[in-house]
């Protein structure tokens, strides 16, 4: 197995394994609320996220920032109840027609910085990994696409999930968004508050 192969899976392990809950439960607040016919939306908002996460990610694996865990760790699962209570709002009061375009230019914007966060807690676990490699910069390409490839695995799963609620359980997807955002802001405010007390 080569170097980039090796990081391109350990990049797909990291945020697709069954403990990466916080950034999981993201994603999923993300990008909850639209449908097939949404899919643009759906895309600028996952390259939003990227372009947030992958900027921060290299520039704390090559130690140009450094913000501690104690720090990262509750602000990852702050963005987790933000970005759900968002989709659980624009549910409840849905955005007019006149505002739709300002409110998605915002949710750009919030997943973009919110990726910046997220970017912070990948390069924690991509420093561990990289030991005492002389160059990083291949590996952070692979843990990078890595990265990518499980987000993307994540939407399509959460995509027909919804899917298959509307057509074969008759659930609303109104209701299924507010399902799927109730579950993630419940846990991502249990993350806050262990996070916040181990960080006390």
């Amino acid at each position: 197995m080569t170097e980039f192969s090796l990081y391109l899976r350990l990049g797909y392990h990291h945020i697709a394994a069954v403990g990466a809950w916080d950034h999981i439960l993201f994603v999923a607040a993300l990008t909850a609320a639209y449908g097939v016919h949404e899919w643009k939306r759906i895309a600028v908002l996952v390259t939003a996220f990227t372009l947030g996460h992958s900027t921060t990610l290299a520039l704390a694996t090559f130690s140009v920032v450094s913000v501690s865990a104690a720090v990262v760790e509750p602000l990852i699962a702050a963005t987790i109840v933000f970005m759900a209570f968002a989709a659980i709002g624009d549910q409840l009061v849905p955005p007019t027609e006149a505002s739709r375009t300002t409110a998605m230019r915002r949710r750009y914007a919030t997943a973009g910085v919110f990726g910046l966060v997220h970017g912070l807690g990948f390069a924690s676990g991509l420093r561990a990994l990289l030991g005492r490699e002389s160059s990083i910069a291949l590996p952070l390409l692979g843990f990078n696409l890595g990265l990518e490839v499980g987000q993307i695995l994540i939407v399509s799963i959460f995509f027909a999930m919804g899917l298959a609620a509307d057509r074969w359980l008759n659930v609303r997807r109104r209701d299924w968004v507010l399902i799927l955002s109730g579950a993630a802001a419940g846990i991502g405010l249990t993350l806050l508050i262990d996070r916040l007390g181990n960080a006390v």
